[in-house]
């Protein structure tokens, strides 16, 4: 018996000693290395990709495939593959006659993880005479286009909303009350309500608005003017705006888990800004890479994934300090990035036609 007594002590000892072996070590996303798991190819040209937190990925085509693409965030293989086709007068819209097809720039899944909706830089059709361009301001007369909404039952297109010319970035609130886009060539950022089912509000921005990034409490939106040098920060109870003057070409936009901080690409001078958002102030930047481009946070707040367009690469920040502790030479031509909480994966777009998948190991 005393044999045993010892046996099951050294045993409990090994035990506490270790803790992966009794409950499960949690570490920071930042001291972890991503490391390439899969390739993703096929009849795709992503603009972006997304992970609903639910077991999916999205990726967003443009004009050149005039889809979306759906995969198994676990498998990373293809499940659905949504046409950018629809009949305009079908959704109310009488004055437009046959078939249209559209442009997938960016998604955003609604938080209740029943739609999944994308924007369309340019629609294609009878009455669509003048295609948008990356340069243009309000007085180029570009087309208008649509928001278009993706049932997840069905896979099918189920909603169309006229918004801005060339929209580029959609998010939903998170308590599902409205629908944000920017629109590159309007300037402008169209609020839609969820509720009505129609636009509420259009909010000037300036020269080419872009990232959009929501407070947890739905009480605030951030919005990139990419053409300047602020941020836009609406308040979405009275849409009263104040800016953050976080520095030239802001393009993509992350907040930190408890709220307090702001992250930002800046595209040309090829860093990433740390923004106090309590004391309105810079904390630090880093560089990362030529053009960063788009970015995504962690879950814990500790990792910032960025893609630099022009390098080729895809980094990971640590937010404590801000110093770049790794990067990964990827594909050629970067444009997306997501991190998918449930797998703990990284997945960057390539707008070459890939996707790559990262653990982080």
């Amino acid at each position: 018996m005393r044999l045993i007594k010892i046996l099951l002590g050294s045993l409990l000892a090994f035990i506490i000693a270790t803790p992966h072996l009794g409950a499960q070590a949690i570490e920071p996303s930042s001291s972890t290395k991503m490391v390439l798991l899969h390739t993703v190819n096929g009849a795709i040209s992503p603009k972006s990709v997304l992970s609903s937190g639910t077991g999916l990925i999205s990726a967003h085509n443009m004009m050149y495939r005039h889809s979306v693409t759906i995969y198994d965030a676990n498998s990373a293989e293809l499940t659905h593959t949504v046409s950018d086709s629809v009949k305009l007068s079908d959704f109310g819209f009488k004055q437009y006659s046959g078939s249209y097809r559209g442009a997938p720039v960016e998604g955003s899944f609604s938080p209740d993880g029943k739609y999944l909706y994308f924007t369309n830089y340019a629609m294609y059709g009878k009455g669509f005479t003048k295609e948008g361009h990356d340069t243009c301001s309000p007085a180029s007369g570009y087309d208008t286009s649509f928001l278009s909404r993706v049932n997840l039952e069905s896979y099918k297109i189920d909603a169309m909303y006229r918004v801005g010319s060339v929209p580029k970035v959609v998010k939903v609130t998170p308590d599902n009350k409205y629908i944000l886009v920017t629109n590159w060539c309007s300037y402008t950022l169209t609020i839609i309500s969820v509720e009505d089912q129609k636009v509420i509000k259009t909010i000037k921005i300036g020269r080419y608005p872009r990232g959009i990034a929501v407070s947890t409490d739905s009480a605030f939106a951030y919005v990139a003017e990419m053409g300047g040098n602020r941020i836009h920060k609406i308040n979405l109870s009275d849409f009263s705006v104040t800016y953050l003057p976080v520095g030239s070409n802001p393009r993509a936009i992350a907040l930190s888990p408890d709220g307090t901080k702001l992250y930002a690409t800046l595209n040309l001078s090829g860093k990433v800004i740390a923004w106090n958002l309590e004391k309105n102030k810079a904390i630090k930047s880093v560089s990362t890479g030529k053009a960063a481009r788009s970015l995504a946070i962690s879950t814990d707040g500790t990792a910032l994934f960025v893609v630099n367009f022009f390098s080729g690469t895809v980094s990971k920040v640590r937010t404590s300090d801000m110093k770049v502790v790794q990067s990964i030479k990827v594909c050629s031509q970067p444009i997306g990035v997501t991190y998918d909480e449930p797998t703990d994966r990284t997945w960057v777009a390539c707008y070459g036609g890939s996707l790559k998948v990262f653990d982080n190991l």
